[in-house]
């Protein structure tokens, strides 16, 4: 039997209805587009019944990432309802509006850095960490942005993969690792879970966790691009002014090749190229103290005096660089006399220096040809 009282309770419960429903879900933001589902209209189907709230949540695409985080902002919204005991959520996939948007962030930052590459593999997360430990410990306010959505790998090199930033209010509050500030989107869905977006979401993602993200106060914030010339390139030039780009190659012809491209992308958008770092130079033996240029040589000398652009720096090829990487100790903490470490260090210091000084006028780009058909818009 139950109680009276329970029953009185019961009884009393306040009736559900669709529009409580859609307030709850207006206030569950679509990551893309930083607006709400239901003015997106992505809401519908909406039933109320003995404390159960069923709904159909419609998605641009089959299988997209957004479904789970979705489905649980939307779950928690609804569950605050008052009344509301269960909720069931399906997923339909539909068009729904999409907008793009290009103003300018306003970010607390001195400088912004982009660290970039033409093609993948020459080491260039590692380089970005290193860089940025190296400026904290030179005693500057230092943000790590990994703008990397497809391939995360900050949060490994940086020892944060059990790391969780948390919610204030409606902003993040970024994990801290050897003095930085930092955020990835692999310390926001799972290790094994792969980030398959197309150019607008990857838009909006990079503006979301530069806007979304409590910085504080920065003297710099670096951040880690993809290799290549894409959309989070032009997304982040249309969003902040950048006070430079570092590019990072190795010796082969095949790298310094893409690297040019890369350089010529950052020169029609108006950024300067504060310098390029050679990785993985040459391997000094640790017996013989000889240096192997295994990748070529002279390729960045080459190529700095071919566009103009400084010469950072010449990391040598160290498996220790390689294990502070995978372990999450970068090696400008862990063995900070190492040659690879000295490098490194100096090319954050050149850096500094740069951005101390106001900058020269762009020089004509060297060498080959730019067609002004394929500028970028």
């Amino acid at each position: 039997m139950m109680p009276n009282f329970l029953k009185f309770f019961k009884q009393a419960s306040p009736a559900i209805t669709p529009d409580q429903i859609l307030a709850a879900l207006s206030k569950v933001l679509e990551p893309e587009v930083s607006r709400d589902i239901v003015s997106l209209g992505m809401v519908k189907d909406i039933a109320c019944q003995n404390g159960t709230v069923s709904f159909t949540i419609r998605l641009r695409q089959a299988g997209s990432p957004l479904q789970i985080p979705l489905e649980r902002m939307a779950r928690r919204a609804v569950l605050a309802v008052p009344g509301v005991q269960a909720v069931e959520i399906g997923f339909e996939t539909g068009p729904i509006s999409q907008l793009r948007e290009t103003s300018p962030l306003n970010l607390n930052a001195s400088h912004v850095i982009a660290v970039a590459s033409g093609k993948g593999g020459v080491g260039k997360s590692t380089v970005a960490v290193n860089l940025a430990v190296a400026l904290a410990r030179m005693g500057q306010r230092v943000g790590l942005l990994d703008g990397d959505i497809h391939g995360p790998n900050v949060p490994l090199m940086l020892g944060l993969t059990d790391e969780q930033p948390f919610a204030f209010g409606q902003q993040i509050f970024p994990p801290s690792a050897y003095g930085l500030k930092v955020m990835s989107m692999g310390l926001l869905v799972p290790a094994e879970a792969p980030v398959i977006w197309r150019g607008p979401m990857l838009h909006q993602a990079i503006r979301q966790l530069l806007r979304d993200v409590m910085w504080g106060s920065l003297d710099l914030l670096i951040v880690d691009l993809p290799p290549g010339t894409g959309d989070v390139q032009l997304t982040l030039t249309q969003s902040l002014p950048l006070s430079g780009a570092v590019m990072v190659t190795t010796p082969q012809p095949v790298a310094l090749a893409d690297v040019i491209k890369g350089t010529e992308m950052f020169r029609q958008l108006e950024v300067r190229v504060l310098g390029f770092i050679e990785n993985m130079s040459y391997y000094l033996c640790p017996h013989c103290g000889q240096a192997e240029m295994i990748f070529g040589r002279d390729g960045g000398e080459q190529l700095s005096q071919k566009l103009g652009v400084p010469l950072l720096g010449q990391i040598p090829l160290d498996p220790a660089v390689r294990l502070g990487g995978d372990t999450g100790q970068p090696i400008v903490v862990t063995a900070p006399a190492s040659p690879a470490a000295q490098a490194l260090h100096r090319a954050a210091e050149m850096i500094a220096a740069h951005l101390s000084q106001p900058p020269s006028p762009r020089p004509a780009s060297p060498g080959y040809t730019v067609y002004p058909e394929l500028r970028l818009i």
